[in-house]
């Protein structure tokens, strides 16, 4: 009667432990399946510019530009860009986001200087877009960069294809483009922290706003 029972007892245990083992493989493959996405998406986050396809934008005629001259070019996304003729022929031209990385105010090109400043904390870029001081070096930031290719005279930058069916992008005039900002250096979010506030005022015109 007793050996009967051990050997009752004793299938179920057999049963079980194959069943255990294919669990657990499944819990592996699992947990890599998930790491393995969760890697996918932080690639993509740290280089989402991976295999993205690039088209060549016209900006304008390259003789615009003579040497230390500057325009500001906003590209179908909205995204401005100094382009530079920085000697005296094509290749010395450049085209570097007018976007500091430090916090987001506008730079511009001092040809005096032979350098890009920032107005907000004194940032300080060299020709090629690279922070030489201020707090952009502090960080070791430096200024996007598009390619430029000019071809029988024409302008051209290189931006992601997609941005190409937003319109054709244009030339900023710096008067326009600086009557936008608050007064003040830049777009300095510590400068302005409450944009409703701010109205521009003519020398010696008063305000009528009353406290």
């Amino acid at each position: 009667m007793s050996h009967g029972a051990t050997t009752t007892s004793a299938e179920p245990a057999a049963a079980v432990e194959p069943t255990r083992r294919w669990i657990g493989l499944g819990m592996v493959a699992g947990l890599v399946a998930a790491y393995g996405t969760l890697a996918a998406f932080i690639g993509r986050f740290l280089y989402p510019a991976a295999g993205r396809q690039r088209s060549w934008l016209y900006v304008s005629d390259a003789g615009r530009l003579v040497q230390g001259d500057a325009l500001l070019f906003r590209t179908p996304a909205g995204e401005p860009v100094n382009v530079t003729r920085q000697g005296a022929e094509d290749d010395s031209i450049v085209a570097l986001s007018s976007t500091c990385p430090h916090l987001g105010c506008q730079v511009h090109w001092e040809p005096q200087n032979d350098r890009f400043f920032c107005p907000c904390h004194n940032g300080v870029f060299d020709p090629s877009g690279k922070a030489i001081s201020g707090p952009p070096a502090d960080a070791g930031q430096s200024l996007l960069q598009y390619p430029v290719r000019v071809d029988r005279g024409m302008l051209f930058i290189e931006v992601p294809t997609d941005q190409l069916a937003l319109g054709p992008g244009c030339i900023e005039d710096p008067a326009t483009e600086r009557s936008r900002r608050p007064p003040g250096p830049g777009h300095d979010p510590c400068l302005y922290t409450r944009p409703e506030l701010v109205t521009l005022q003519r020398p010696g015109e008063r305000t009528g706003r009353h406290t």
